[in-house]
């Protein structure tokens, strides 16, 4: 019989980060909740040290709130924040999709087209939500970029929440939100980079807009 080699603090602390992400992305962690390291310690079958070491990796995400001697949570976000958010996604993502649309393929150009479709089909925040993020950083995966594809993801991950709060308001039967989306993929498919920059500028500063109109989804 032979023994399972133990798994580095590196690795587990790794392990344990990616699915701590994926639980407050889901939900499944509200804005302010307490993160306790020994119930992840528990569910991990890990030390704590891993379970620091997972702490420590979503603080610099943003993703996790560290007070010294008292305790990890979920990070909130203000109105203000948010809006300084969306500013810089404003202005980054554009740029972003500049140095991907001569990249993409025609395959990951239709691959859009049916994401945009799929979204139109009922009224699910969750569903929308997921084809929505596949969507967007979709069209931000042909370009290998230094710094400013990880700063668009982590943009992403810390207004995840605001946005699942915000879609319980607006719905995604609204067809606007469509409407952008297949006027974005026509100018990604026709490689017209001004126009793919204008409609996504456009895209991501209407609903910044929109949020700033329900200040009830944030904290003080």
């Amino acid at each position: 019989m032979t023994t399972a080699e133990p798994i580095p603090h590196g690795a587990a602390g790794v392990r344990i980060a990616d699915d701590l992400r994926t639980a407050i992305l889901a939900g499944r962690y509200a804005p302010g909740a307490r993160i306790r390291q020994e119930d992840l310690a528990d569910q991990h079958g890990a030390s704590r040290l891993p379970v620091r070491e997972a702490l420590r990796m979503l603080e610099g995400e943003g993703l996790v709130t560290l007070v010294a001697n008292t305790g990890a949570w979920v990070t909130s976000l203000s109105l203000a924040d948010c809006e300084e958010m969306y500013q810089i996604r404003e202005r980054i993502e554009p740029l972003l999709l500049r140095y991907n649309v001569p990249m993409l393929s025609d395959a990951q150009i239709d691959h859009l087209e049916q994401l945009a479709l799929q979204m139109e089909e009922g009224d699910d925040v969750e569903h929308f939500l997921a084809l929505d993020r596949e969507f967007h950083l979709s069209s931000y995966s042909a370009a290998e970029t230094s710094l400013l594809g990880d700063t668009v993801r982590q943009l992403w991950n810390r207004t995840q929440h605001y946005r699942r709060a915000f879609m319980q308001v607006f719905r995604p039967s609204d067809r606007s939100v469509h409407h952008e989306h297949h006027l974005l993929v026509a100018a990604i498919r026709r490689r017209d980079l001004d126009e793919a920059e204008r409609v996504l500028a456009s895209h991501i500063r209407r609903t910044r807009k929109e949020l700033a109109r329900h200040p009830e989804i944030f904290t003080d």
